[in-house]
């Protein structure tokens, strides 16, 4: 019998994030360098079949939930084949995708057939011109009919994603917010974290407690409790909503304790922690032919890694140099 995955603090693993490309079409001010890396080479990206590999291994070892990351994921050939595979793996009990919005319109059918359950879509600011000032791209309408139809369909579990960016995007959170009024979407407000460097790091991180009083004309919060291989948002209703609003402090209050998540990058590199450079190599093993027991075993040599908790905190200068296009967000 295997033994579940779970790291060097004793937290169980189960929830594994897959970057399959380190491409975009879009190049957000948190997201992208502002010295671009050179893009990974064709021969550096784990192939689909590797992928599914290293993911069967994974959910062998107690992982139930995988998210496919970027880049932006839905601009890589083949990606549909590859997602109806990887969602008939044996013990796979939620498929989700986190995608910038800009190709979900036109390919929502495929994911829903590929058994996608759930959609986290980044939706910063619902104002054409900021959309285009933080993502480079004047696409707004497009991201914004692929929301539409994707809640229209109610085939998907969806999650809007903004990150707080002082000075561009304040007046936007009750906007945002509001959208949870109508809509069965789960609306998440994301502290900027100090991750690559970026266009924009010479400001205060909007922490969650000022995100609260922006929303207070929402009327009072109550807590959700969070549910099996949820993400580390803590979760909230409020009067009248159908959705809900979620915060992620990710400096504020470290949610570190209860951190259930492992990633793996584009290039085959597990990172046991996001706010952390610390990685290990299991693409280089599995092309070298090594048996399943050794990918095991990588697996759980990655997890010593993940320490207690991160130590960034909202006044520190530090950052982790890996930009987040190379993470997988």
């Amino acid at each position: 019998m295997t033994l579940p995955l779970q790291d060097g603090c004793g937290r169980p693993v189960t929830y594994l994030r897959i970057s399959i490309t380190d491409h975009c079409n879009l190049r957000c001010l948190y997201c992208t360098p502002e010295k671009p890396n050179p893009r990974l080479s064709h021969q550096h990206i784990l192939r689909f079949e590797e992928i599914l590999v290293i993911a069967q291994t994974a959910l062998d070892m107690g992982i139930r939930k995988i998210r496919i990351t970027g880049g932006e994921p839905l601009i890589r050939k083949g990606v549909f084949s590859f997602l109806n595979h990887l969602g008939k793996l044996p013990g796979l009990r939620r498929l989700a995708i986190t995608t910038n919005g800009v190709r979900l319109a036109s390919t929502l059918n495929q994911l829903e057939e590929a058994g996608v359950h759930q959609l986290n879509i980044s939706l910063d600011t619902m104002d054409p011109g900021k959309f285009a000032r933080i993502t480079g791209k004047d696409c707004f309408h497009t991201v914004w009919e692929g929301i539409e139809r994707a809640v229209e369909s109610g085939s998907f579990r969806i999650k809007l994603n903004a990150v707080a960016l002082r000075g561009i995007n304040e007046k936007d959170f009750l906007p945002l917010a509001s959208l949870a009024r109508q809509w069965p979407v789960s609306v998440r407000f994301i502290e900027e974290m100090p991750i690559g460097h970026r266009h924009n790091r010479n400001h205060r991180p909007i922490l969650v407690p000022e995100i609260r009083q922006i929303l207070e004309p929402l009327g009072p919060l109550s807590p959700i409790s969070s549910e099996a291989e949820d993400g580390p948002a803590s979760r909230f209703s409020f009067p009248g909503a159908i959705g809900e609003i979620g915060f992620i402090p990710a400096l504020s209050r470290h949610f570190c304790h209860n951190c259930n998540r492992l990633r793996l990058t584009a290039d085959g590199r597990l990172r046991p922690c996001l706010l952390s450079d610390e990685s290990m190599d299991i693409g280089g093993p599995l092309r070298r032919g090594v048996p399943n027991s050794r990918l095991q075993e990588i697996l759980r040599e990655s997890l010593k890694h993940k320490g207690a908790e991160h130590h960034f905190n909202p006044e520190s200068a530090d950052q982790v140099d890996t930009a987040m296009i190379r993470i997988g967000g």
